[in-house]
């Protein structure tokens, strides 16, 4: 099979050529070779590795999880505790925006809620947002 130029490689995993790039520089996606016209050239390895990256950083993992993620993969016969392990971290994360999101929308609900309409020397938002200085 003929490798894939650094555009094909973007078309097939939905990512931005830079990002390829990027992803080289820090050592996620290994360098491909060269064709004859000093080209990259990814291999279906490669395809499958940035897939997973791509795929893990749509889920939110930071870059240094999705490294270790990548490590872990490389050793297909090792029991994947560490994985799993990596996975609830990164729900833990995420279940604690989801909570500090929802307090959010509940303070931003109840300071809305506030408003008279009246006017801007009057309203409550602006308010809440700038405490009271004392005279």
């Amino acid at each position: 099979m003929e490798g894939l130029s650094i555009g094909a490689l973007a078309r097939a995993t939905g990512t931005q050529v830079e990002t390829i790039r990027y992803y080289e520089r820090i050592g996620l996606l290994p360098a491909p070779a060269r064709t004859t016209g000093n080209y990259r050239s990814y291999d279906p390895a490669q395809l499958g590795r940035l897939s997973l990256i791509r795929r893990a950083r749509d889920l939110g993992f930071p870059l240094d999880q999705v490294r270790t993620l990548l490590h872990l993969a490389d050793e297909r016969d090792r029991p994947c505790d560490a994985v799993d392990a990596i996975a609830r971290e990164h729900l833990a994360e995420v279940e604690r925006k989801i909570a500090d999101l929802t307090a959010l929308r509940d303070e931003l609900t109840e300071v809305i809620g506030r408003c008279r309409q009246n006017t801007v020397a009057d309203c409550r938002i602006i308010e809440t947002l700038v405490p009271l200085t004392p005279e």
